[in-house]
């Protein structure tokens, strides 16, 4: 079985796949600190949970945008499931797909990733918003290139950057609104509707520039932990796949294996 590992600002997603298909997923913290005698403790109490061993993984791949959390997953792989980590974007994980921007080696290895699945899984040209701790807006054409996109402050960062830096504005949870009205007769509720609405209307604008700009019809895919916030928002998304990345990685370890 295969253990992808994709490393976020916020969480480290690890994700058991049988094949392509998706058998368990677990999330933690992301801490470069953390050891990988760490990782192990907490990752054999979870296989065990799901009626795994570390011996029924032969294959691990890892994908990051925090390089200094790199070092110790190799430890893990190599010290606890006696496995050379395949690394997304390096040797036989090659990503082996156009990147047609300025400095395609700054391309961070999520979206290259997403970029990958997204190709593999829905025809066409493909505009891919990403939920992170930075919400990313990727362009895709219909031969798999990766054209570039935009990179806007997640909506956590900015609830936070709100919050802290004012005196009397309270923390709120991030939900959508309980009516469509955009005029909030509380603190609360107009705090909601500044961040809801406003990433709406931004994504409505951003994503319609991007299509006007594409100049073909392209579908929408949605991913990340907030995605589904925004689900039955009409017309904002074509589809939400909240694996995308993971499947990304499960595919670039199969193309590994072959070459």
């Amino acid at each position: 079985m295969l253990l992808a590992v994709d490393v976020g600002n916020t969480n480290v997603v690890f994700a058991l796949y049988d094949g392509l298909e998706i058998r368990s997923r677990w999330r933690i913290a992301t801490d470069a600190r953390r050891t990988a005698d760490e990782y192990a403790v907490w990752l054999n109490q979870l296989l065990a949970i799901e009626g795994y061993q570390r011996a029924d993984i032969g294959q691990i791949i890892v994908s990051t945008v925090v390089p200094r959390a790199l070092h110790n997953l190799e430890v893990l792989a190599t010290k606890y499931f006696n496995v050379t980590p395949l690394v997304a974007g390096q040797g036989a994980a090659s990503y082996a797909i156009d990147i047609d921007v300025d400095e395609p080696k700054s391309l961070g290895a999520d979206r290259a990733v997403n970029a990958i699945a997204a190709h593999a899984k829905y025809p066409g040209d493909l505009i891919i918003v990403d939920f992170g701790t930075a919400t990313t807006i990727d362009a895709v054409d219909f031969h798999g290139a990766y054209k570039g996109g935009i990179i806007a402050p997640g909506l956590n960062l900015s609830l936070d950057a709100l919050v802290g830096n004012t005196a009397k504005l309270p923390r709120i949870a991030i939900a959508r609104p309980g009516s469509l009205s955009v005029i909030g007769t509380n603190t609360e509720d107009q705090m909601l509707i500044g961040i809801y609405w406003g990433y709406v209307a931004m994504m409505e604008g951003l994503i319609g520039r991007m299509r006007a700009q594409i100049g073909r019809p392209a579908k929408v895919v949605a991913t990340g932990g907030l995605a589904v916030l925004f689900n039955n928002q009409a017309g904002l998304f074509d589809v939400v796949d909240n694996d995308l990345t993971l499947d990304g990685l499960a595919l670039l370890a199969q193309r590994a294996a072959t070459r």
